[in-house]
């Protein structure tokens, strides 16, 4: 694709992606053998009998498909201060945090120092591709709300914290002071992003974003609902904020000494007319286009709404009016895997092509894979010694089919399952680009029955555009919990929603009970036929339950899951629960409940054990 806004570099970036996507076959036996090779002598592999065989053959043969629970023991190793070649040959520099928001625990994942420049590679990797959908991106700077939390170090002194401080900090080390600091970039200084006072940090990036509102192009942050929160923050915070740039004083709120004296000498200066506009569209009782009002020139937000976060599709495009959503990259703590090569697609057709040179990829055929999109199918990879033969390679997947990730890395994890459920949705050359599909094995369950994370999400939705969206109502979060303290069991979900009402966002109108009690039944026709058969048949389950929370409801449960020790870059609403705090919390908040008023809908002759 010829275009004036492509620089040379950026040529070379698509012509690199061209290169591998098409010799993806080659490269992954060489990235495989690469691994394999620097690593032979490290206590693991030893374990495993490979014997320091380099082949795919013998590698799929001797060594085993894991999960963190297999490698924990040798994780906490390192972590107390072993140094000798356990995972890998070259030193654990540090762990990354999982966000544990997904599925559970938290995890240590294992990192090194040469694992920031291929970081930092497959990053470059994004920014040409987005420049060819959206021309002059790189002619402006990005409004991205991007938080660090505290880190904190392993019994054997070992850096632990997440893989978003792990690789800004890292990039700022190394750069500060250079004209490539992030600040060219950002509309944040770094004192901003470095700043561990989420307040004060998000306090301090609208305010540079607002002073450099006609430089801002693209605005964003990690995940959709992190950017909702800071959305939210500025509601709260838009008067101060005016009031900062009409004086040219900063709140005193902003302690940080460091960043005080960064947006006090860089960005800040007074702006009366800047202050009037905020002023004005701040007050006004609709917030609909908010993004394109205060950012004129954004030309897209960035922010991840793949999975269960499509969620919050519509609260976007209410916020942005009609802005193009881009979800441009897929990564984990485990590995960086994926690149969306078309950002300008609808957000819900998003796919990612993974890049061949990260890692070397394996993939479990799912059940349920040659029905996608039936939300009926249940995910189920239990892997054991016999499925190991199932797994098949990067170029080896078929169309339409769903696939566990199983990834194997420099860093020293081997055949490890991400616990990512994907959907080849196309190929690039040699390379498959995967849809995100869900967290596999977070699930929904009171006795036979299993509702997998995708299985509600899909049931949610349609529950929601059959009852919530004729009415203008919009549904902000979810999430769900087996509660078998009563007899039988039933499922209940918690939702918070608002209504969209002249434009305006308003929690105040009263939606009949009878609209909550439809989508109770409309979820319950929409789960599986084992969950049915509970209902209608055996009787061990009971009706499904919504709960509504008040309006703020999720915002605490995030709040909570911070205190705790979660990232808000990384934060990720938990779609299914145990009982617990989280549980506790959100009972506390409900102000209504709902049942379904009658049993779903159950063919005992097409049902199939």
């Amino acid at each position: 694709m010829e275009s004036s806004s492509v620089t040379m570099k950026d040529n070379e970036v698509l012509e690199c992606i061209e290169n591998v996507t098409r010799n993806a076959s080659k490269i992954q036996k060489q990235v495989l053998c690469e691994i394999l090779t620097r690593n032979a002598g490290v206590e693991y592999l030893q374990r495993t009998g490979l014997d320091g065989r380099t082949d795919i053959d013998s590698f799929k043969k001797f060594v085993p498909i894991i999960t963190y629970e297999d490698i924990r023991t040798d994780i906490n190793r390192i972590a107390n201060g072993d140094k000798s070649p356990i995972l890998c040959s070259q030193p654990i520099s540090e762990f990354l945090t999982s966000s544990g928001t997904s599925g559970g625990e938290r995890k240590l994942i294992p990192t090194t120092e040469e694992e920031i420049e291929r970081k930092s590679f497959f990053c470059s990797l994004s920014m040409p591709v987005m420049n060819q959908g959206f021309p002059g991106l790189d002619n402006g700077k990005a409004m991205y709300f991007i938080f660090l939390k505290s880190e904190s170090r392993t019994p054997g002194g070992l850096l632990a914290r997440t893989a978003v401080a792990n690789f800004y900090q890292s990039t700022l080390s190394r750069n500060r002071g250079s004209e490539n600091e992030l600040h060219s970039k950002y509309t944040s200084p770094n004192a901003a992003i470095l700043c561990l006072d989420n307040y004060q940090s998000m306090y301090s990036q609208f305010l540079c974003g607002l002073c450099l509102r006609k430089e801002v192009v693209r605005v964003g942050a990690s995940f959709s609902f992190t950017f909702i929160r800071a959305i939210q923050f500025l509601e709260t915070n838009w008067s101060l904020l005016s009031n900062d740039i009409r004086t040219g004083t900063l709140n005193p709120a902003i302690t940080d000494q460091l960043l005080r004296e960064s947006v006090l000498t860089k960005i800040l200066k007074p702006d009366p007319v800047l202050a009037d506009i905020i002023d004005a569209e701040c007050s006004k009782k609709s917030w609909k286009g908010i993004i394109r009002s205060l950012w004129p020139n954004t030309k897209c937000l960035e922010v991840v709404v793949t999975g269960t976060m499509s969620q919050y599709i519509p609260t976007l495009e209410y916020y942005s009016n009609g802005l193009p959503i881009v979800s441009s990259t897929y990564c984990s703590s485990e590995c960086f895997s994926g690149v969306n090569l078309n950002p300008i697609c609808n957000p819900i057709d998003v796919s990612y092509t993974l890049i061949p040179t990260m890692a070397f990829f394996e993939f479990f055929p799912v059940q349920g894979s040659n029905m996608a999109g039936d939300a009926s199918s249940n995910v189920e990879a239990t892997i054991n010694e016999k499925a190991q033969n199932k797994l098949v390679d990067l170029v080896d997947v078929k169309l339409g089919k769903e696939y566990e990730l199983v990834v194997t890395t420099y860093a020293g994890l081997y055949r490890y399952r991400v616990g990512d459920v994907l959907r080849v949705a196309a190929f690039k050359n040699e390379a498959p680009q995967f849809n995100f599909i869900c967290r596999n094995n977070v699930a929904l369950s009171i006795e036979a029955d299993k509702t997998e994370e995708s299985e509600l999400q899909s049931a949610v939705e349609k529950a929601v555009m059959n009852h919530l969206s004729p009415l203008d109502v919009n549904l902000v979060d979810y999430t769900a919990y087996a509660d078998t303290s009563t007899t039988p069991g039933h499922y209940v979900i918690f939702w918070e929603y608002n209504v969209f009402n002249g434009g305006s966002i308003t929690t105040s109108q009263v939606v009949p009970s009878w609209v909550f009690e439809d989508c109770c039944l409309d979820i319950e026709e929409s789960l599986n036929s084992v969950y049915r058969q509970g209902r209608v048949a055996t009787k061990s389950i009971g009706p499904l339950e919504i709960k509504i929370v008040e309006k703020g409801s999720f915002n605490e449960v995030m709040d909570y899951a911070i205190s705790l020790g979660a990232s808000l870059s990384q934060y990720k609403t938990p779609r299914s629960l145990k009982l617990g705090p989280i549980v506790d919390l959100l009972n506390s908040k409900v102000v209504s409940n709902y049942y379904s008023p009658k049993c779903p809908a159950w063919d005992p002759s097409k049902f199939v054990m």
